[in-house]
């Protein structure tokens, strides 16, 4: 499974790493639901997304950043509750005026023989 999100960039022809820290902390809950996506399976739902490293381009329409965020565990009838910091890796692209997020690869397990 490899998730992608797309956010609409303002109308800057090439934008600066701080235009994009900018970006995304103006779409921090759309950020939230794009990794929840990565957590869905466990019952968690990521909140409290920020930038956690420097804005690291590999050329001027690409490049990598690290996002922090809070892993919540919630389960009313278990009685759960549980959180904790965590982060993940993000790659970018810029297309126009859309900043195109990929997600790291993680392999799905089949299922099992019987």
């Amino acid at each position: 499974m490899q998730e992608t999100w797309i956010l609409k960039l303002p109308s800057f022809e090439k934008p600066t790493s701080k235009e994009l820290k900018q970006v995304l902390a103006e779409n921090e809950k759309d950020l939230g639901i794009f990794l929840s996506y990565y957590f869905k399976k466990e019952g968690a739902l990521a909140e409290k997304v920020n930038l956690n490293s420097e804005i690291n381009f590999k050329d001027e329409c690409s490049g990598n950043f690290e996002l922090e965020f809070d892993l919540v565990h919630y389960n009313a009838c278990l009685a759960i509750h549980d959180q904790k910091r965590d982060q993940i890796k993000i790659t970018f692209e810029i297309e126009n005026d859309r900043l195109n997020l990929k997600g790291p690869y993680w392999p799905e397990r089949e299922m099992d023989e019987i």
